[in-house]
């Protein structure tokens, strides 16, 4: 069983992974392999800028699933929000003709909602038993003291 990969700041030690899944307006079949490239390569230098790292890409013709691993000090709804906001104008910017046929006037790419799901290396019903089997009985004061 592989090890879990934890990363660290000045202040936290994590492991934080989410599966993001972003899908086209209209659900429009547009994305093909040059969109694709392109996306991971701005998924990519968006999360390097704060901080995160793209565990995993991959895409159909109407929507792509990223990992992500990213820091606790993050907002991860502002992240996604400036994934997709960086990628569509990206994607408009080299790709307009293709997007006109599209979208028409409308400068749009992502819808406006989004899919996104915790990725831990423990299942719920592990975690569950983890923190239940703890010792939740306090210590006695009395036992303890060194003042018999």
């Amino acid at each position: 069983m592989p090890k879990t990969k934890y990363r660290n700041t000045r202040r936290a030690i994590f492991n934080l992974t989410v599966h993001i899944v972003l899908v086209t307006k209209y659900r429009r079949k547009l994305i093909n392999a040059e969109m694709g490239a392109e996306l991971k390569r701005v998924f990519k230098s968006v999360l390097a800028s704060w901080d995160s790292e793209l565990i995993e890409f991959n895409f159909e013709s109407d929507h792509v699933h990223l990992i992500v691993s990213f820091p606790p000090h993050k907002l991860l709804s502002s992240l996604i929000a400036n994934l997709k906001a960086t990628s569509s104008k990206t994607m408009w910017r080299k790709f307009e003709p293709n997007l006109k046929e599209f979208y028409w006037r409308k400068r749009v790419f992502w819808t406006g909602a989004y899919f996104v799901a915790s990725c831990g290396g423990v299942t719920i019903d592990v975690l569950k038993k983890y923190v239940q089997n703890q010792d939740s009985t306090p210590p006695d004061p009395v036992q303890n003291s060194s003042h018999q």
